[in-house]
């Protein structure tokens, strides 16, 4: 029995017949980029996410690259994040001339750990940039509470979280700005490259509206220096109709995950926590275990993928090497960097594939 990963096959069948109608309407139409799609996408994701704005963009880097614009950082500055996350968090902000500081995470859900913040503070810091890893938001209310008291700016990277909640409010209402991220394989992904900006500031929002069309005010007029960032309709009609059935789409990956927390419990490896007050939208379901090449293997032998979400914290990375990091500056990123290991996640998957993935691992040695 052959499972997948992400299963990006099982979830165009969804909703095949739909989606392959509307993508030819937008062929026949010849409105490609930005028009009447966009806009009504941008409502309704404004309208699930409890956002006064959502600005739709060309990538969730791009969206991370616009939110640090909008906010007017400038090279010199200085934004706090996790070395424990895609590249795209920290590459973003160097690529302004920004310098990352690193914060190391914790265990409990592999977000940034809130309480070695302020030691990290200098004059020249000017934002917090926080990720919801895996799917759950780190925490909220202490992030909002440290940026309030020290004057900076809370930008959310949400880019596996979309639809996740914090104290029963959606994770795109908190901070100054959030984003996410469309990619094919999130939670709620289109058939390329796609992501949004959550605001509930209009000033943003106009910023980032015209960032992302190359700082144009209008048109052939540029107020500010910004960047192609736009989304094209056919992106847009695809999300429009995935976004109707997401809230199903949630609820079925935390059952999953509740499937896999049953059928793991008596196995030697750490299973994911969420924590109170916090809704996870499951982007991956993640285990820790000393034994992580054994089970990859085994788990390779009976046709059943895996994933290891991330193998090198970014404090180690190559292109960060200016920052003069060494090994052991972060060490539960570095832990966690050796132990995690992600096991397909989708909203498709059968209690049978979940109980033969799980016996896999409890016959591991």
């Amino acid at each position: 029995m052959k499972i997948d990963f992400a299963n990006l096959k099982e979830s165009h069948k969804a909703h095949q017949e739909e989606i392959e109608e509307a993508v030819l309407r937008v062929c026949r139409n010849a409105n490609y980029i930005m028009g009447s799609e966009v806009e009504s996408l941008e409502q309704e994701l404004a309208i699930f996410a409890k956002s006064k704005y959502a600005i739709t963009c060309s990538s969730g880097s791009s969206a991370l690259l616009l939110a640090l614009m909008a906010l007017s950082l400038k090279a010199g500055d200085e934004v706090i994040t996790t070395p424990f996350t895609f590249i795209a968090t920290a590459e973003m902000i160097a690529l302004l001339g920004i310098k990352p500081i690193f914060v190391d995470i914790s265990l409990e859900d592999y977000n940034i750990n809130c309480d070695l913040i302020e030691d990290a503070i200098t004059p020249k810091t000017k934002a917090v940039l926080a990720v919801s890893l895996y799917g759950q938001p780190p925490n909220l209310e202490k992030l909002g509470s440290i940026c309030a008291k020290r004057n900076l700016k809370l930008i959310l990277d949400g880019a596996q979280s979309f639809g996740s909640e914090f104290q029963q409010k959606k994770d795109s209402t908190f901070g100054a700005i959030a984003t996410t991220s469309f990619f094919p394989a999130k939670p709620l992904g289109c058939y390329g490259d796609g992501g949004a900006v959550f605001t509930q500031e209009e000033s943003f929002a106009q910023k980032i509206r015209s960032l992302r069309l190359h700082g144009e005010k209008e048109r052939y007029v540029h107020q500010y220096i910004g960047i192609g960032g736009r989304l094209d309709a056919l992106q847009a009609v695809i999300l429009r109709i995935k976004l109707r059935s997401f809230g199903n789409d949630i609820v079925r990956r935390n059952q999953v995950a509740n499937m896999y927390n049953e059928y793991l419990k008596n196995a030697n490896v750490i299973l994911p926590q969420v924590l109170e007050g916090r809704k996870s939208v499951f982007a991956q379901y993640t285990i820790r275990t000393k034994n992580r090449k054994t089970i990859q293997e085994c788990l390779n032998q009976h046709g059943i993928p895996s994933a290891v979400h991330y193998p090198l914290g970014l404090h180690l990375q190559e292109c960060f090497a200016y920052l003069g990091h060494k090994k052991g500056d972060f060490p539960n990123t570095e832990l966690a960097s050796d132990e995690v290991l992600s096991l397909p996640m989708n909203p498709y998957l059968k209690e049978s594939e979940i109980r033969q993935i799980a016996e896999v691992i409890l016959d591991a040695k």
